[in-house]
């Protein structure tokens, strides 16, 4: 005898979502909704209408993804050739309408990933090999092209367009519109086409529980590695030597070390240092 099969909970019978893919508990996902077979959704993922989401792509726990959004296609790059590449995001991350979000390509790294608790607003876009890290804002219109590195906390403003390969670090600041073609260092705020670094960021810093004594710090780093005397090069080592014990000090000039010969975004001569 037939036993008829039930529809899996919290799927409405409009959504396609192919037998294959792995669903956690509690999933919900909405009308007119595809999901691919080589899909992954973790407890309680939302998915509220009209979602894609193909590839092999693992969304985590309790991410809600709103509609229109499209979520691992193939990757915007001539060279891919369909390789079985992966996009990962993290959990409680908010992907709001329109985001795009692709895997990673064969000729990179081979996949693109969100840490957790990021908010994506509507029609931002994660290219291929990006490395978002988790409590990223990524506000609406922002483009990230391949390869970008984001920092945990960075938040960057709506239609900013970011530099394949650029890297921004940990807790920037990058103002809306801006074209950002070097990367920024860890607590920076940079403004403009072409972006340039217009200070720290110190509004978010203080919003996130640093210290008054770790802010000065900052300043007082800041104010040294862009004088006008020597090299960068010769900067970075003597604030390494007057601030040795400053954690949050070194994670600029670690940041600056590993770039090797790329680019920063320095301060143009009428911004004020450590504003």
């Amino acid at each position: 005898m037939n036993v008829p099969v039930e529809p899996r909970r919290g799927i409405h019978p409009t959504a396609i979502v192919d037998p294959a893919a792995r669903l956690g508990a509690g999933v919900s996902i909405g009308p007119y909704c595809t999901v691919g077979p080589d899909v992954e959704l973790g407890d309680g993922c939302e998915l509220l209408s009209h979602v894609v989401v193909a590839g092999h792509t693992t969304v985590g726990p309790r991410t809600r993804i709103f509609p229109f959004a499209s979520i691992g296609h193939a990757p915007q790059d001539l060279r891919y050739k369909g390789e079985p590449t992966t996009l990962r995001i993290g959990e409680e991350c908010i992907i709001r309408e329109g985001v795009t979000m692709n895997v990673g390509t064969a000729t990179g790294s081979g996949s693109t990933i969100v840490g957790d608790r990021c908010f994506l607003l509507a029609q931002s876009h994660v290219a291929h090999d990006c490395r978002v890290g988790s409590n990223v804002i990524l506000t609406s219109n922002v483009m990230l092209a391949g390869h970008c590195k984001i920092g945990d906390f960075a938040i960057i403003g709506g239609g900013a367009g970011v530099h394949q390969f650029v890297r921004i670090g940990p807790h920037a600041f990058v103002g809306g519109l801006s074209a950002v073609l070097q990367d920024v260092i860890p607590y920076g705020m940079v403004l403009g086409n072409r972006a340039y670094l217009h200070g720290l960021n110190i509004i978010g810093l203080r919003r996130r529980g640093f210290s008054r004594e770790q802010i000065h710090d900052l300043r007082r780093a800041y104010r040294l590695l862009f004088a006008d005397e020597g090299t960068l090069a010769e900067r970075v080592e003597d604030v390494a030597e007057e601030f040795a014990k400053h954690p949050t000090v070194h994670e600029i000039l670690d940041f600056i070390r590993d770039g090797n010969d790329r680019s920063i975004c320095t301060p143009r001569e009428a911004s004020p240092p450590g504003s």
